[in-house]
Order: C-alpha cells, then structure tokens, then sequence
C-alpha cells in the first residue's frame, strides 16, 4: 500500500475522459507539486471523444466533432494549452440545418434558434409548419408567462408556449438531435434554462429574441457561428491533455473498483492495489461512480438514480456522385412523428474543408437514443441496411459507401429528466460533508465538452482548495 506523502499531495482522478483529463490539467496549473494519477479503464484516454485519421486522406469522428464558444472553459483551455491558433471555425457557406417532414428536407427556418424564432418571416414561409402551427406560435407573444417556479418537462413547455406543432416539427428533433432523450421526460430547467429566464424576463420567447442582437445571419437550428474544432479533430486536444500530463502517473486498463475514507485520507482499489491519496476526483459516468463510491450510500444512491441513454454513430464515405439529391447545409434532424429509423444526419466533410479528399463525402448517422434504444444495438449489417435505407429515401444515396464504421456508445449520455437539479444538489451537499472527494463529468450541470471542462476544472479548483487549508 502506497502512502500519501506530507511533502508532495498526492491526487487521484478516476476517469479519462475529457472533464478527467480537464480535472488532472488543471490540479497541476494550480500546484505542479501535486502528484496526480489519473485512472482509466480503457486502454486510452479521451472518453467518447475519439478521432480516426486514415491513410487514405479522411479525418472522422466517433462523437463530438466540434464545441461551442459562447460558454469561455473549452477555449480558454485551448489557450492554455497553445492550440487557439489551430481552432477552426464551421464553413460559413454551408452553415444550415434541415428537418424531414413526409420524406423531404427543409431548411430549418433562418433565425429559428432550438425553440425560439427571432425572424418572423421566415417561420411565415416555411414549408415545414401549416398554416394552423404558424398561427399558434403567432400566439406565443400573448401566452402568459408561467407563476408556477416548479419543474417542468421540455415537452410541457414548448407546447404550452409555441404549440404541439413546433414542439413536434422542429423543437422535438432539434433538441433530440442534441441530447439524445425523451423530452416528456426532460427537465427543461436543467438543460435550457435560458429560455425559461427569457420566459420570465420578456413573457415571451418571440420577445425575449426580438431583444437578442448577435448579428448572426443565415443560420438555423445551431448556432453553427459559434461553433469550432481543433484543427486535427477533437482527439488533437485529448492528445495535448495527455502531452501536459506526461510527467504524472497515467495508469491505462486500470479499473478502479472501491474508493474508501482512511482517518484523512482516502483509499483506493485498483487493480488488485491498494493506493493511498490526500483526495480524489471522481470523473466516471454516475452509473460506474455509483458502484465504485458504495461505501457512502447516499451518494451511490443519487448517482444510481441518474438514467443513461445509448446512440450509436454509423459513419459513411461515399462519392460525392452516389447522392442524388444533395444537401447544401451541415445535416438534418428528423422528427419521431416522422416514424423513420434514424435520429439525424451530418455531413462532416461540409463542416470543415479538408476533411476528406476532393469529390468525397463523409456522413454520420446517429441511430438509437432514449426512444429507439433497440435500433442503437443492431449488428453491423442490419445497421447497415437500416443506414442505406433511410438516406436512399432522404438525400437519393445510391450504390454502396466506401467504407462504413459503426461506434457505439451505449449508455452514455445522462438524462437530465425532471428533478435532476435537485437530485445534483443533493449529490453536491453529500459531497461537500466528505472533505477531498470532489465529484466532477457530465451527469451534473452539462453535456457539452465546455461543460465537462469546467466539471473538471471546478472539481480540481476545490480540491487545491481543500489541501491548501490543511
């Protein structure tokens, strides 16, 4: 058993993905005399954020293939790290969405921005909603504002502002194509506060973006503007998180299996070890956390209660000439009333120039998610036919893709359904009665990467804190 020593603090982190690796980074900007082990199960590190480079001239990703900048923790990370220079902005020709309705795409109406139109216009001219949806979101500006402060689920709150119309046209997979959930269940308070705020301050969402002036033009659905990359895909900045932590103990294919409190320390089991730290930051998914943290009963209990839903990304390289009816735009979203087999398409050779030879185009498919979990764990071929099917129909593919890749990520996107802030405040209040255990990933306050980073970075903030107080 290894001892903490007085000299040097010593640190562990369990999990490396990126709020991990965030977490280790950021323990040693804030004291270089941590000695930080990084614990991860897996043979490397980065978590869901995975980027293939092939021979052959193409750059795919498995997950994530960008973050957004309005919210400073990934970029300034970034910074830190000497890669701001390198982060590439989406292409600007092609920034727009498309929604399926009866078969075809449209474009998301410009301005339209994940629940909230901020042109008018262009929500009166869409084909996407008849004439009896447009009307009922004109009535949104006349809706009075909610006196209720309780919860309330995604689902409930577009409907009961913009109309069953928009919820099930565009809210419904916009946002679905985002977290991957049921949105009857979703709490909208925990994943888009902001529009509950505008609901509160303006009485309106039609008011609340007429008061909006970020002077983005020609975009829908994402904010496509205010999104970037590295520009050698996003495992460009696991592979510098790692760099940074070269010097520290970085233990791969290692599962831990029980955290414990020893007197002022704590344990931890590892591998058939027994590792001893002055604190620990826990960073695996709530589900592992909650077997791992056993011993502290309502904290397993809390994570337990955390749902998790599974997608899988099926990755296409065609010719460009194989799509009959092609797509000026970054992807498409597809409605559940829609009835079809997957959740959304992405072109991610549109995104960012280069990303694959002239005359190529690469496309990800995302199949699963909380409402179809079984089309997620299909075998390859039947993924496969299910693939080709549905962009036969959608965007006239023809002939077979020069390759097809199928990631799986089963179970690990958390569910922010309702109550979970409350749920994560109880977590947080648990957690602070236990001294240099410090909880950090995307099950709590965020999904996004730049949410995982300042998980992570918080958590190692308060754990200097903690044992600079000692």
């Amino acid at each position: 058993m290894t001892d903490p020593q007085v000299s040097r603090p010593r640190v562990a982190v369990v999990g490396g993905g990126i709020s991990g690796l965030a977490a280790a980074h950021r323990l040693l900007e804030l004291n270089p005399e941590f000695e930080v082990h990084l614990f991860e199960a897996d043979s490397r590190l980065g978590g869901v954020l995975q980027t293939t480079t092939t021979d052959d001239g193409y750059l795919l990703e498995n997950s994530a293939d960008t973050f957004i900048t309005n919210l400073p923790y990934a970029v300034d990370l970034c910074r830190r790290l000497g890669i701001e220079e390198e982060l590439l902005p989406t292409n600007e020709a092609l920034r727009k969405a498309y929604v399926v309705r009866r078969g075809k795409l449209y474009p998301v109406p410009e301005g339209f921005v994940l629940m909230a139109p901020s042109k008018m216009w262009s929500v009166v001219t869409t084909p996407i909603l008849s004439w009896s949806g447009k009307l009922r979101l004109a009535q949104e500006y006349f809706v009075a504002k909610r006196k209720d402060t309780t919860d309330e689920s995604l689902q409930a709150f577009v409907i009961r502002r913009l109309g069953k119309e928009v919820y099930e046209r565009l809210v419904q997979p916009l946002i679905g194509g985002i977290y991957t959930a049921d949105p009857t269940k979703l709490s909208i308070h925990a994943t888009l506060r902001q529009f509950v705020e505008m609901e509160q301050k303006h009485g309106s969402l039609i008011q609340g973006m007429q008061h909006r002036s970020d002077g983005k033009k020609n975009e829908s659905g994402a904010r496509y503007s205010m999104f970037v990359a590295p520009n050698h895909g996003m495992g460009q900045l696991i592979e510098r998180l790692a760099d940074r932590l070269s010097g520290q103990a970085i233990h791969l294919n290692t599962p831990v299996s029980a955290i414990e409190k020893t007197g002022d320390h704590w344990t931890l089991q590892a591998a058939e070890q027994t590792h001893a730290f002055d604190a620990v930051v826990m960073a695996l998914p709530a589900p592992q956390a909650s077997q791992v943290l056993g011993g502290f009963p309502v904290l397993a209990e809390n994570l337990q209660a955390i749902p998790y839903a599974g997608c899988s990304v099926a990755i296409l390289v065609v010719d460009e000439k194989q799509i009959g009816r092609p797509v000026a735009g970054f992807g498409f979203v597809v409605p559940e009333i829609e009835r079809r087999k997957i959740l959304a398409g992405s072109f991610s050779s549109a995104k960012f120039p280069g990303r694959a030879p002239d005359g190529k185009v690469v496309i990800r498919v995302f199949v699963g998610g909380a409402c179809h979990p079984e089309l997620a764990d299909l075998a390859d071929d039947a993924m496969k036919q299910v693939v080709l099917e549905e962009l036969s129909e959608l965007i006239g593919l023809t002939g077979e893709p020069e390759k097809f890749l199928v990631t799986r990520w089963m179970g690990k996107m958390p569910q922010y359904h309702l109550g979970h802030l409350d749920r994560v405040a109880a977590l947080e209040a648990e957690a602070a009665r236990l001294p240099g255990l410090e909880l950090a990933g995307n099950a709590y306050r965020g999904v996004g990467v730049p949410q995982c980073i300042q998980s992570g970075e918080q958590a190692a903030q308060r754990v200097s804190d903690y044992l600079s107080g000692r």
